[in-house]
């Protein structure tokens, strides 16, 4: 498997819903990280400011980023949250197909 297939790929959890993949969780620890400390001067270190004003920037900067992740990510394979998602998935018959044993 290939580290961008790993990275891109979607995830699907004990329930069968699809997951944000790896990169688009990387991507909101990033982006809240950076724009954090960017705005933290601009608050005047006053802590409600502070956060109210990096949620406002981050806002489309993550929506922007997951639209571009969300195209980057088409046509590749599900891979599964954790291997112990696939007794729950078996067990209500919602494994995919690539999942099974032929």
């Amino acid at each position: 498997m290939k580290w961008s297939d790993w990275l891109l790929a979607p995830r699907i959890d004990h329930r069968g819903w699809s997951t944000p993949s790896e990169a688009s969780r990387i991507f909101l620890i990033a982006t809240l990280v950076v724009v954090g400390w960017w705005t933290w001067s601009a608050a005047g270190d006053n802590l409600a400011i502070w956060f109210g004003v990096t949620l406002l920037i981050a806002t489309p900067i993550l929506s922007l980023g997951w639209y571009v992740l969300s195209l980057l990510a088409r046509n590749r394979d599900v891979l599964l949250l954790t291997p112990k998602v696939k007794p729950a998935l078996e067990a209500k018959g919602r494994l995919p197909n690539q999942f099974k044993n032929p």
